[in-house]
Formats: C-alpha cells, sequence, structure tokens
C-alpha cells in the first residue's frame, strides 16, 4: 500500500523525500554477490567503493561521467553475508548502502571520482543525508588500496582546513572488506523510475545541479 501512494503522489512530501520508501518486492532476485571483487577483471578498468547515503541518488549520478564504465548499487562495510535490503534497514548488519564503481583511469582518475564524491553530498552529517536516517546512510570510503587512502585521507584533511563547509567533515575512511549487489530492482532506478516521486523530489534537483558543475566530465547523450 505504501508503494503504491508513492507511485500515485498522495503521500506527504516528508514521506516522498525518504529513500527508505523503496519496493520491497520480494519476488526480485539479488544481483550477484561481489564481495570478492576487489580488483576490476580488466586490465584497463579500476573499481572504486563510495556510500553518500541512499545508493539511487549516488548512483545516477555517477553513471554519467566518462570515464566509468558500470555502477551497480549494493550493501558494503558490514558483517552479514548476503544481505537483503530489509535487514540492512534494521540498522543492524553494519553495512552502508554504496556503489561500486568501475572506471577506466586514463579517462578518468580517482582524484576525480572524489571531487564528484565530496561534491554530490553532505559529508558534515553523522549517519544522516537529508530524511534518510540510520547507519546504511553514512558517509564513507571504501579504499581498494593503500593509494585511494592517502588520496581520500589528503582531500579530506584538506577541505576540512579550507573551511569549505562549517561543520567538521565526519565520512569514514575505511579498508575494502566485502560488497554484495542489491537486488536487481535498485540498480539503475532513476533512468527506469524517474517520474516516481523519491526520483522527481530528490534525485533529479542533486542531478541538475552536479550537470552543471561537472558538465566536462559527463559523457555525451
Amino acid at each position: 500500500m505504501r508503494y503504491l501512494l508513492l507511485i500515485l503522489g498522495i503521500v506527504p512530501v516528508s514521506v516522498l523525500l525518504s529513500c527508505a520508501q523503496k519496493n520491497n518486492n520480494s519476488n526480485n532476485l539479488k544481483a550477484n554477490n561481489m564481495s570478492n571483487d576487489t580488483v576490476a577483471t580488466d586490465i584497463h578498468k579500476q573499481i572504486a567503493t563510495f556510500g553518500t547515503g541512499c545508493f539511487w541518488c549516488t548512483e545516477a549520478v555517477f553513471q554519467q561521467l566518462k570515464g566509468v564504465s558500470k555502477v551497480t548499487s549494493g550493501y558494503s562495510g558490514g558483517h552479514v553475508a548476503n544481505p537483503t535490503y530489509e535487514q540492512v534497514c534494521t540498522k543492524t548488519t553494519g553495512h552502508a548502502e554504496v556503489i561500486q564503481i568501475k572506471y577506466d583511469p586514463a579517462v578518468i582518475s580517482f582524484d576525480e571520482l572524489l571531487e564528484v564524491f565530496w561534491q554530490t553530498h553532505d559529508p558534515t552529517t553523522l549517519n544522516r543525508q537529508g530524511n534518510d536516517v540510520g547507519p546504511q546512510y553514512r558517509s564513507v570510503i571504501f579504499y581498494h588500496t593503500e593509494e585511494q587512502k592517502e588520496k581520500s585521507e589528503k582531500y579530506k584533511a584538506a577541505l576540512d582546513k579550507s573551511g569549505a563547509w562549517t561543520s567538521p567533515i565526519v565520512t569514514a575512511i575505511e579498508p575494502y572488506k566485502n560488497f554484495y549487489a542489491a537486488e536487481d530492482y535498485h540498480q539503475n532506478y532513476y533512468n527506469l523510475n524517474g517520474k516516481q516521486p523519491y526520483c522527481y523530489f530528490v534525485i533529479r534537483p542533486k542531478l541538475e545541479k552536479f550537470e552543471k558543475v561537472f558538465k566536462s566530465k559527463l559523457k555525451e547523450h
């Protein structure tokens, strides 16, 4: 019923603006477990794993970047193997909603991915992005290499020192341990469900702002 109301667009705005109102259709199968995908199989590709709140928003942003060949929504950083969305929502699995990005460093660097990461969410709110509240929505970088760790820490320190935000940055920088692809209905969500209220009121404004700031880095349509 709650999902039907979302489609009809007759629920309060406070509900519409929460990523927690998602389609929990049990008939949708989970994508393959990617917990061991620490490096891309293609030698010309690399992997980055970011959490910036609801993975629908993050996925829609990074899909548009030149040099990014694949973006997969999923769960990372927890202690439960093959978690479901419902389990992650209990806030007891330790997982964050993340995206795993496969990219070509000859086209787009990890530094550039970090630039997009920092500028497309609020890294000063602990376990929260907007109306999405809980540890699964934490700001986090799961680094795959020591180089990614060093660059992430350096960028974070520089931003804190610059005073870009009035509050301290709380983004966690943690070693990559696991990644489990989310259920199929979470994948490519904005492109398939752009007219739904959450997409229209939350994701679309983020994308419009992102497209203006990073126009030169976008794929040609």
